[in-house]
């Protein structure tokens, strides 16, 4: 079965999309964090939130998935499990302010988005 992928203009296919969410989310200090719509558009493709969460919930222990957080602060998935993610979270250094994340403090910002994609 072929799969076919539909584009718009500008738009990155699927695998070059997921090739570029990995490489952003490797880039994630340790301490840091960063919401799932900002890895989207920092990959080329702002407003896939949703798409980068499930790229996220396929990655292996080789990609600090878990440094990658809902709007807002929130954790958002894990696998249904959030209080991992919190306790890895957590061992690095990251606060909380109830049950989010302390965004001010802990929220990376990626200085040139061509080099996160590119190299």
């Amino acid at each position: 079965m072929t799969r076919r992928v539909v584009r718009q203009s500008g738009d990155v296919d699927a695998d070059t999309f997921r090739t570029r969410v990995l490489a952003v989310v490797r880039r994630i200090p340790p301490g840091r964090v960063v919401s799932y719509g900002e890895v989207a558009a920092l990959a080329g493709r702002p407003g896939a939130a949703r798409a980068v969460g499930n790229i996220m919930s396929g990655c292996g222990p080789g990609v600090p998935a878990h440094r990658v957080i809902a709007a807002g602060g929130r954790l958002g998935g894990y696998g249904g499990h959030e209080h991992l993610k919190r306790s890895l979270l957590m061992a690095e250094g990251v606060a909380f302010r109830g049950r989010r994340v302390d965004i001010g403090a802990h929220q990376w910002r990626a200085r040139s988005t061509r080099k996160l994609v590119d190299g």
